[in-house]
């Protein structure tokens, strides 16, 4: 890039692109958003670009998935409902610690734990359903039982359809490492050290404890009833449903 990562560039025909796309596509299917940055950005709620596609989204029957780690989103549940009443509707919120002081260290700009699990039950009691992303998980950090039985008690409450977890740790490439390890000496002197002697330059810095974590993360969930097959979810995310309703009021149309 040759500009600073916290610099946005917005594509400013975003929406009439996406119109276009959906009015020619034959078959119907599922539009997923999120996945690079977070869409629910500060900027969104000045411009709105988000809730005018949730709108043409909805216009023209598709179904929608979104992750994000904002409350803002809250201001467009009632497009979110509309959709997943006429086809398939998911929000994934990720969640990375449940002690809030930790949060606002590791998670500054976002919304805070709390404010999550609030947005989660509110899907909960609109009849969203909803997807957490456990990661990332700290080595030395917040790979605690405390902090996953935490997250996996909210979950339960929040009666979440499935957590996707692809392990107790994190990925660290070169370049986002030396930011890594940067924010490492601000936030936890010293932390560094133990890293360096612990990973050296792996791409994949596991916890520790991940075995036990992980074996408590499966026992929690199946307790709770809560899905947690990383490809059943993605393969549920991504298959488009039309629900009878839907076929019935397009038919009499």
């Amino acid at each position: 890039m040759e500009h600073d990562f916290e610099d946005i560039e917005v594509k400013e025909n975003a929406v009439d692109l996406l119109e276009y796309a959906l009015k020619h596509k034959r078959k119907k299917c599922m539009i997923n958003t999120g996945s690079m940055t977070d869409p629910y950005i500060p900027l969104e709620m000045e411009i709105g670009n988000v809730r005018k596609v949730l709108q043409i989204i909805y216009e023209y029957g598709f179904g929608f998935a979104v992750i994000t780690k904002s409350a803002r989103i809250l201001r467009d549940i009632d497009l979110l409902q509309k959709i997943n009443a006429r086809t398939k509707c998911f929000v994934q919120m990720t969640l990375t610690t449940y002690d809030e002081d930790l949060c606002k260290k590791i998670e500054p700009n976002v919304s805070a734990t709390s404010e999550r699990f609030e947005v989660l039950k509110r899907l909960r009691d609109a009849g969203i359903p909803t997807i957490v992303w456990l990661s990332p998980i700290l080595p030395f950090i917040n790979d605690t039982e405390d902090n996953i039985c935490g997250i996996l008690d909210m979950c339960m409450e929040a009666k979440v359809y499935g957590i996707i977890c692809y392990g107790m740790g994190l990925t660290l490439r070169e370049g986002s490492r030396e930011y890594f390890y940067g924010q490492l000496d601000r936030l936890f002197p010293g932390l560094k050290e133990k890293y360096i002697q612990a990973y050296g330059n792996q791409y994949m810095l596991e916890s520790p404890d991940s075995n036990r974590l992980m074996k408590l993360f499966y026992q929690k969930c199946r307790q709770g009833g809560i899905v947690h097959d990383n490809e059943q979810i993605l393969q549920y995310l991504h298959t488009y449903e039309e629900k009878e309703s839907a076929q019935q009021l397009s038919f009499w149309n």
